[in-house]
């Protein structure tokens, strides 16, 4: 919700098992990073934390290197 209600470009193109695949322009990638870290780790108030990495690449084997 947030990325619509700001206006981002950035689109979420595939979700598999725990892991979010996002397209984003390089302008967005800073701030698109932290966004969805905190929505990410801030989505459920449990006793333990949750941790999300982020990989960053041109494609899925990039991003996970």
């Amino acid at each position: 919700r947030r990325l619509r209600e700001g206006g981002y470009r950035t689109k979420m193109i595939l979700q598999v098992h725990d892991e979010l695949v996002f397209e984003v322009p390089r302008e967005e990638l800073e701030e698109v990073r932290d966004l969805v870290v905190e929505e990410m780790e801030g989505a459920l108030k449990l006793k333990v934390p949750i941790k999300v990495d982020v990989g960053i690449g041109t494609n899925w084997l990039e991003a996970h290197a």
